[in-house]
């Protein structure tokens, strides 16, 4: 298969080799199958073998403390390090130094910012423009594509227009395009409208222009994105520092703050554990991967013919895609910037909970990048085997983490003294297993409190319609982490993989966004 075909796989249906579906479907089954097998293997050894899998359970709590301490000490850095970088004003400090070539000068630099959005109100839309209006950056240089869906019919439209007729002088260029209706070969999604519109940008501007591809910097955002003011400046600046920067994606922050104040104490809690994780992840750049609002060359995008129109998972995919792409020679450069956009919020308790798992189901398909993952090491001999290895190993371990870490730390500790039978509960094992994994588990959620910290620092002004009891509550809010783990996190990343092993293939859900 060549590699313009498999980069552009969607999942096993896209593969008409009968041999090499098959490998792809092996792929497919293997996350949930080893996420299955873990957790079935821990009731069946609390049966048969009490007395091992009490001092694995053991093992494992210590192994999770000693990782819990790990990433707070990771937290505690990123937190430092996008406080020093939010200081600072990048517009000043790329007209201040001297970037010769190799590197392009700043002022050669555009930016074309891709907006998909699909039913979305106005007052979304707006709110993301007015951050895009506010940037410390020249406007002349910023290119913006408002990517509506046709299929979202006549409001958003209307929409779209709205935003044209207010927004439209107010950058170098702006487009609206409309991707068509049940396009042949594309699965209805993200992916494929910002697909249909990078191309429209490169053949309505870009070329009509003679914009060299190498000079501008794509940004795709999420339609709730709201930036702050030095994030072009601080891209540019990064951009041009980073050595082969046609082979790097570039990751800000994702910090879920626009509506927190208004949303429901899990919702907050789920939306503030995936801000720390990827600042987290922002520290250690050999394991970032794309996410959500990201930003690449569009040399690249344009060398790989866009983004894949068959997946859900289009944010990590690109990422993927390019690592394939270009035999193992692609990297994400960290921004320490962040990029605020809304947390889950409903009309009521009842529709938040069910958006919440809905979008962590979502986030939880990113699975299918497993196997197209394996299946393109499998193709591609020209990557290293320690390339291969390493991603491969770190993929796969982290999605069976999602789906099994907090059932068997929360759940299926308590499993022993219950199956192992009269024989096993009669042990001074059997009576300490509680009060040592209590312990464990205690010591581990103390790493809660510093993530309680961060996440007042990370607040927004309270609303003056809001009581400063509010504060309190977001610091107590962390109480609901053990719950909002296993709910929110690993059940609907284990239906994901269920989904996937049995080749329920998903579509692509639209997180609904709602401002109070």
């Amino acid at each position: 298969m060549q590699k313009t075909e498999y980069i552009k796989i969607g999942d096993a249906r896209d593969i008409t080799d009968k041999k090499e579906r098959l490998v792809y479907r092996f792929f497919e089954i293997l996350p949930g199958t080893l996420a299955w097998l873990t957790l079935l293997g821990v009731i069946f050894l609390s049966w048969r073998a009490p007395v091992f899998i009490a001092f694995f359970i053991i093992a494992f709590d210590i192994y999770w403390l000693l990782k819990t301490m790990f990433l707070s000490l990771h937290l505690r850095a990123a937190f430092g390090h996008m406080r020093q970088v939010m200081a600072a004003n990048w517009l000043e400090k790329l007209k201040q130094e001297k970037i010769v070539e190799p590197f392009l000068n700043w002022q050669d630099v555009y930016h074309l910012v891709i907006l998909p959005f699909y039913k979305e109100s106005y007052e979304v839309v707006a709110g993301t423009f007015e951050s895009l209006v506010a940037a410390n950056y020249p406007k002349e240089k910023i290119i913006v594509v408002l990517a509506a869906e046709k299929q979202a019919g006549e409001n958003a439209k209307i929409v779209a227009q709205e935003i044209g007729q207010k927004y439209s002088d107010k950058f170098f260029k702006f487009l609206i395009t409309y991707h068509p209706v049940d396009k042949a070969g594309e699965i209805a999604g993200k992916g494929s409208n910002e697909t249909w519109a990078g191309r429209q940008a490169k053949t309505e501007i870009i070329d009509k222009l003679k914009i060299p591809y190498g000079n501008i910097l794509v940004s795709v955002f999420d339609i709730d994105s709201v930036i702050f003011r030095d994030y072009f400046a601080r891209l540019t600046y990064v951009f041009l520092q980073s050595a082969n920067r046609t082979r790097c994606s570039f990751q800000p922050i994702p910090v879920f703050n626009n509506n927190i104040w208004d949303a429901p104490s899990f919702s907050r809690v789920v939306a503030q554990s995936g801000t720390f994780w990827h600042m987290m992840q922002q520290e250690r750049p050999e394991r970032l991967a794309t996410f959500s609002s990201h930003a690449m060359n569009f040399e690249t995008l344009v060398e790989m013919d866009f983004w894949t129109v068959k997946n859900v998972s289009e944010d990590s995919r690109i990422f993927w895609q390019s690592l394939l792409f270009y035999d193992g020679d692609y990297r994400v450069v960290p921004l320490n910037y962040p990029v605020s956009m809304d947390a889950n919020l409903a009309d009521n308790v009842l529709k938040t909970i069910l958006n919440v798992y809905r979008q962590q189901r979502r986030w939880g398909w990113g699975v299918e990048n497993i196997p197209y993952l394996l299946f393109g090491f499998w193709q591609n001999k020209k990557i290293p085997l320690r390339t291969k290895i390493f991603w491969g190993f770190n993929h796969l371990e982290g999605f069976w983490s999602w789906a099994t870490n907090a059932l068997i730390i929360f759940m299926l500790g308590w499993l022993p003294p219950f199956l192992g039978g009269q024989a096993f509960n009669v042990t001074l094992l059997s009576y300490s297993l509680p009060q040592i994994t209590r312990l464990l588990m205690t010591l581990a959620m103390v790493g809660l409190v510093s993530s309680a910290i961060y996440g007042l620092y990370l607040l927004p002004p309270l609303p003056h319609k809001k009581s400063r009891l509010r504060y309190f509550f977001v610091f107590a809010q962390w109480i609901l982490m053990p719950v909002t783990i296993i709910i929110f996190g690993s059940l609907p990343g284990l239906e994901a993989q269920t989904r996937l092993m049995f080749g329920k293939y998903m579509g692509f859900w639209v997180t609904p966004k709602m401002r109070s």
